[in-house]
């Protein structure tokens, strides 16, 4: 890892390698806080999600540290190392849920997510060390027919946009390769 970059946002779409590549960003790095911002999974009720969060895990190496919570900007700050964020996809899903806000009009959901947005991005920019944030890039597809689609995109499309202008490097994933934007 370059010691000038500290900060990297890992964007791709589904199954495109993001999260091995964030993961190698920061391989070198002997102690890391993985910070995990999307539910836990009930292994009865989504089995599916249960084994990537399970392959997720057991992919990390032992002295990485997991912190499962939706307080990204709270885990980022009390993290004395390297910091990694998997993902802001997860992240603005969970944001939106603990505010039961998915029916709320446009605006005031734009206005809650920002409101998090302003905790997140000083954090990243004072974090002890470096730093690796995973995304979904949602914004090269159709235009999804319900309203909780669209607004999850858009929503995600302005927070990529707000981390990725305080971050040193941009990483597009696509089909396991790399392009630095």
């Amino acid at each position: 890892m370059e010691t000038a970059t500290r900060s990297y946002l890992v964007t791709g779409g589904v199954r495109s390698g993001k999260s091995t590549h964030a993961e190698r960003l920061l391989r070198d790095h002997p102690a890391v806080t993985y910070v995990a911002p999307g539910p836990v999974p009930d292994p009865a009720a989504d089995p599916d999600w249960a084994a990537r969060i399970a392959h997720h895990r057991a992919r990390r190496p032992a002295g990485w540290r997991t912190v499962e919570t939706g307080d990204v900007a709270g885990a980022v700050a009390a993290a004395d190392g390297a910091v990694l964020v998997d993902c802001l996809g997860t992240w603005l899903t969970a944001q939106i849920d603990a505010a039961n806000a998915w029916d709320a009009a446009a605006d005031e959901i734009h206005a809650l997510v920002l409101g998090h947005l302003d905790a997140l991005i000083p954090a990243l920019a004072a974090a002890a060390g470096p730093t690796v944030l995973v995304t979904n890039e949602v914004g090269l597809g159709v235009v999804p027919e319900h309203r909780s689609g669209r607004l999850f995109r858009d929503l995600l499309g302005i927070v990529n946009q707000r981390v990725a202008a305080g971050c040193d490097e941009v990483h597009l994933v696509v089909a396991g390769r790399v392009l630095v934007l």
